[in-house]
């Protein structure tokens, strides 16, 4: 149900959401990748309301968290700490942009690849 439809989406505080949590079990990046398939949605109807509409904005085509904290109008604080519930409950998938390793190597790289560019 959409939250403008909803009278109890507005009257529902932030930290009621998260149940009093404001830090996130894991350090998960603005600009972090995630996805969920229509199994991860399926279980999460039994999450919650709102970890339900993130798994469902996450179907079908990767979105960024902020992106998600976006579509789902919830403050990003909030997103945030839901966003890694979800991946820690296997509900959603978080996918890295780089390896750890090699990360030294690809800089590099993409640093001569740039250099290269600015010159023609």
């Amino acid at each position: 149900m959409d939250q403008r439809r909803d009278p109890r989406g507005a009257l529902v505080r932030p930290y009621a959401v998260t149940r009093g949590r404001t830090e996130p079990s894991r350090d998960i990046a603005l600009e972090a990748v995630l996805s969920s398939t229509p199994t991860q949605v399926a279980e999460s109807r039994f999450a919650g309301h709102d970890k339900y509409r993130i798994a469902t904005v996450c179907e079908g085509r990767a979105q960024s968290l902020a992106e998600i904290a976006a579509y789902t109008r919830m403050p990003l604080g909030v997103t945030r700490v839901l966003v890694a519930d979800l991946v820690a409950e296997d509900l959603l998938t978080l996918h890295t942009a780089a390896p750890a390793e090699g990360f030294e190597e690809r800089m590099n790289l993409l640093g001569r690849v740039l250099s290269g560019l600015r010159e023609l």
